[in-house]
């Protein structure tokens, strides 16, 4: 907006379209932060994944062995038997294979949310429909944490 000295406002004309250049510059750098967060939650939940799978899996092959070694090794066997239920049960209740593929899932989204964004903002002219296609980009981005799992048809945990 200019103001002249007489105190009448005009508007603009380019305003609109520097008000649109600057949302989606905005909604550009959110999906960057955005992806990213994603993806260090998807690194996080594949490590916990494998911290709780692979000792439950040794412990039940250790306990099953000592199982049939030996009838005094019955006690200690009963021992990992436990341990292993406990690292199955805490892989089970966190869901984290899950949550990562949610968060990979979400990773891509947001990365098609920047991409778009990036290729908008080399247009000459934008128009409120770039701005909505790239609206409803963000909103399919925020609803993969939680959506169903096309490869397993199964609902998946809510982001973390």
């Amino acid at each position: 907006m200019a103001s002249p000295a007489d105190g009448i406002t005009t508007l603009d004309p380019d305003e609109p379209e520097r008000r649109l250049r600057t949302e989606i510059e905005r909604l550009r750098e959110e999906a960057v932060r955005q992806k990213a967060l994603a993806h260090r939650r998807a690194e996080f939940w594949a490590k916990a994944d494998v911290a709780l799978g692979f000792p439950a899996a040794l412990l039940a092959g250790t306990a099953g062995a000592a199982g049939l070694a030996t009838a005094d090794a019955r006690i200690p066997a009963a021992l990992l038997a436990l341990a292993s239920a406990g690292f199955a049960a805490g892989a089970g209740f966190l869901r984290s294979a899950t949550r990562c593929r949610a968060n990979k899932r979400a990773r891509r989204a947001w990365a098609e949310v920047e991409g778009r964004a990036a290729v908008k903002l080399t247009l000459h002219r934008l128009t409120p429909e770039d701005l909505g296609e790239l609206l409803e980009l963000r909103q399919a981005a925020l609803d993969s944490y939680d959506g169903e799992d096309p490869q397993s048809g199964t609902p998946t945990l809510p982001q973390g």
